[in-house]
């Protein structure tokens, strides 16, 4: 470590704690975990943002944001006698160590497959973790609801509850499709609500067996959306109309045409 990370990382700290201690900013004085906690959400997103979208400037100032959240709570429990941030590094730096026994330690791993089942053995052992009965406990409820699927889906697979093949997986897309409609048909708003959840779910099981992540997937394909959607409202003004004025053939062309023009880069 640069001596010039150490004294920025200082000097960022004694700022944090400026913001909070006597004399200091109204609104930072006012926060706790809870208030700050819809802050760190939305830092969390703007960083993907960043990472999908923006140039490596905006990516390191979104990261700065993100890093302010952690110290802000790191102040916080300061505050409260609890922890500080030199207790947040030492518990992460101890935990990347212990977890990586192949790097700091005498274990011999043959590729990635050893590292994750590695990784999991030691995390099952570690104070706490036996709380936690259920294979599929642990996953944060909190977690946008398709990565939260996703990790479901994932650990429930491992303890073979699993399709032997994709095949069985697109059967279980049908089924759920044919329960979708019946649902819709009968017009029971609770039962088309669960038979929709049943549905995403077998998607995500679909992208898990093909190793696409649902969260990102649906991420890339609502940009892609909105380029075309944009492209339609531009030629509906161009041509001095409203979207509604275009027919929906009229509204379709301009689709393909932008979407043509996507596999062109």
């Amino acid at each position: 470590m640069t001596d010039r990370v150490k004294e920025e990382f200082e000097a960022l700290v004694e700022v944090v704690s400026a913001l909070r201690g006597p004399g200091g900013c109204p609104w930072d004085r006012e926060q706790d975990h809870g208030s700050l906690r819809k802050y760190l959400i939305e830092e969390c997103y703007e960083v993907v943002d960043a990472i999908d979208h923006g140039p490596p400037d905006k990516l390191a100032e979104e990261l700065g944001d993100l890093l302010l959240q952690v110290l802000l709570h790191a102040q916080l429990a300061s505050e409260q006698g609890q922890f500080d941030v030199a207790d947040v590094c030492e518990r992460i730096r101890k935990k990347l160590i212990r977890r990586h026994p192949h790097v700091f330690g005498e274990v011999e791993v043959a590729g990635v497959e050893d590292v994750l089942h590695n990784w999991e053995e030691i995390k099952s052992k570690e104070p706490g973790r036996q709380e936690i009965t259920s294979a599929i406990g642990g996953v944060p409820k909190s977690l946008p609801a398709l990565m939260r699927a996703t990790e479901i889906s994932k650990r429930a697979a491992k303890t073979g509850f699993e399709w032997p093949n994709i095949e069985g997986v697109f059967d279980k897309l049908q089924e759920e499709t044919g329960e979708l409609e019946q649902a819709i048909e009968s017009g029971d708003r609770q039962r088309i609500k669960s038979e929709v959840g049943d549905l995403l779910f077998a998607v995500v099981n679909i992208a898990r067996w093909s190793k696409v992540d649902s969260e990102e997937a649906l991420r890339e394909m609502l940009d892609r959306f909105q380029t075309r959607f944009t492209a339609i409202e531009e030629r509906a003004r161009t041509a001095g109309k409203s979207v509604g004025d275009l027919t929906i053939d009229e509204m379709d062309e301009i689709w393909n045409e932008a979407k043509k023009q996507e596999h062109r880069f």
